[in-house]
């Protein structure tokens, strides 16, 4: 289990006013060459060219790419933190560039490597600085027809410059998607991904065989699969759900079609909340709809989606409605409701706003017979009670189910806090070798008051898994609260070579070795925080004090 956010436990950020200053970063070598999905998938051609021809049109096979084969040139403006953004194009490449006149002023530029996101929805862009992978902080929004903010990122006083690209995100919208370096959080020694696009092995596996035989050799069909691994394909991007766990020892980067995804990650949702309102939440509403549940194994995504075409918008009302009547066959579905309203899909899955997609709308999969204008209903007040997808995955095991509550807490829903404490508990006895369990305890004992105990777990969690690095941080806070701040500052620092991405670890490590007297490798910290947050104004006052000798050490957050 990994957090993608770290929490914000920093030992100091220093509140201070200042002017801030130019700062200005420019990355000009060309992005490594990836293969599309077009010449990927050129061997599949040769028999299946009409199938090809029509996937080549799909959102699927335009997910990723090439920055300036995607490129959408354009300006926002952020009334927030003052910066104007631009996507250009310059010397054949595409960048982005940042402006903020006045007394805090900024002015920078980064070369753009590849495009995420077919434009369906949103398109983004992902760059690179010394191996670390980051998204833009704008977006380029089709329901909007302009750029905005990210998501999260509406109303930041300061440029969110160093957004880590998310691996479920590389996962789902590249092709031969990589794991992270050992103890990182978003570094790769190559590439995040091996080729752009999401090509016919991500659905039929391996093609090697098959295309060595002349079309004779092995290839996964996926219509000769049971019906929970034929769906597994479809869950493993379109199912998010409010919390998941992956399975101990299991990374759901390994999953390979064909397998049972259950085998990997368990997915949990509020009971009682009637469906969901995220943009990733197809396979939740199509399993609570009347559709779904009186059809059984009968009906999968593929009853409606052909995963190798999309329909034009001149197609889609007819090529939807007919789906419909391979199972709605009475008359008053096929001539007097035609007249009256030919397009189904507008009426009985209506587009919503999604809070998680900014400028965009979902399509409710729930096929109500009499869809309100209402947003799906939310969970009930008091403490959640979560539950496996309904329909979708088997009944969770114990450390699932106790770390789907832990990572609620995290999130901020201290409600349930006594309640994954319990469970967690519960899980330790049976097995004390879970790095993921012993350091979630660990997490819910600072959350109590309990350094001691805190640390504790903090300290057999990393002996378990010396890589997780989230561990290393919180356990560096602890010490540092309770007066250890040597200890502290080497576990900090020596996190910081591998993650030297995290302003909040960079803070951390500078305020330590300055309050321990080595200014130059507090300097040396500050530095490396604004290559990857250039408009971090504290980290520039602070490394401005230092260099001026002026500093004066700040004391830590709770007064030690």
């Amino acid at each position: 289990m990994r957090r993608d956010h770290i929490r914000l436990w920093t030992f100091v950020l220093m509140a201070l006013g200042c002017a801030g200053s130019g700062f200005s970063r420019q990355t000009a070598s060309p992005a490594p060459r990836v293969t599309s999905v077009r010449e990927l998938d050129a061997p599949c051609a040769k028999c299946h060219n009409q199938i090809y021809q029509r996937y080549l049109a799909t959102p699927m096979a335009n997910a990723s790419g090439l920055a300036m084969d995607g490129m959408t040139p354009g300006t926002h403006s952020d009334t927030a933190s003052g910066i104007i953004y631009r996507v250009l194009e310059k010397d054949g490449a595409a960048w982005l560039r940042y402006d903020r006149p006045g007394n805090q002023n900024l002015h920078g530029e980064q070369k753009l490597d590849y495009f995420m996101g077919s434009g369906n929805h949103a398109r983004t862009y992902l760059y690179s600085i010394n191996g670390y992978w980051f998204e833009t902080p704008i977006a380029y929004y089709r329901e909007k027809a302009s750029y905005d903010m990210r998501p999260s990122f509406q109303g930041e006083k300061e440029m969110p410059f160093n957004l880590p690209q998310n691996a479920a995100c590389i996962r789902c919208h590249m092709n031969g998607a990589q794991a992270e370096d050992p103890g990182t959080r978003n570094h790769y020694k190559g590439l995040p991904f091996l080729h752009g696009g999401i090509a016919c092995e991500d659905c039929h596996g391996d093609a090697s065989a098959h295309v060595a035989g002349g079309g004779n050799g092995p290839i996964l069909n996926l219509a000769k699969l049971d019906s929970e691994r034929q769906v597994g394909v479809c869950l493993l991007c379109h199912l998010e759900g409010d919390v998941s766990v992956e399975h101990r020892g299991r990374s759901i980067m390994n999953y390979k079609p064909g397998e049972r995804i259950a085998d990997y990650i368990s997915y949990f949702v509020r009971s009682g909340t009637g469906g969901t309102n995220r943009g990733v939440s197809q396979v939740e509403g199509l399993y609570l709809s009347m559709c779904k549940r009186t059809s059984g194994a009968k009906m999968s995504c593929t009853t409606c989606h052909d995963p190798h075409y999309s329909p034009t918008a001149q197609e889609r009302t007819t090529f939807y409605r007919d789906k419909c009547l391979t199972c709605h066959t009475d008359a008053k579905y096929a001539t007097a409701h035609f007249n009256s309203t030919p397009d189904c899909i507008s009426c009985h899955m209506p587009k919503r706003e999604a809070p998680d997609l900014a400028h965009s709308v979902w399509t409710d999969h729930r096929i109500r017979a009499r869809p309100d204008a209402a947003a799906p209903a939310q969970a009930p007040g008091g403490a959640a009670e979560l539950i496996s997808v309904p329909g979708v995955a088997p009944e969770a095991t114990p450390r699932d189910v106790a770390l789907a509550y832990y990572q609620l807490v995290a999130a901020g829903e201290l409600s349930v806090a006594e309640r994954a404490r319990s469970l967690l508990e519960n899980v330790v006895r049976s097995d004390p070798g879970d790095s993921d369990v012993v350091a979630a305890l660990g997490f819910l004992a600072y959350l109590r008051g309990d350094r001691q105990k805190a640390t504790v777990f903090y300290e057999s969690a990393l002996s378990l898994d010396p890589n997780n690095f989230n561990v290393a941080i919180d356990l560096g806070v602890v010490l540092a609260r309770a007066g250890n701040l040597q200890r502290a500052a080497d576990l900090w620092s020596s996190t910081f070579e591998s993650n030297e991405d995290i302003t909040e670890l960079g803070m951390n490590v500078a305020t330590a070795e300055c309050r321990l007297g080595e200014l130059k490798a507090a300097a040396d910290a500050l530095r490396r925080v604004l290559i990857y947050s250039p408009d971090h104004r504290a980290a520039r006052l602070e490394l401005n004090a230092i260099e001026s000798g002026n500093q004066t050490c700040p004391p830590s957050s709770d007064g030690k």
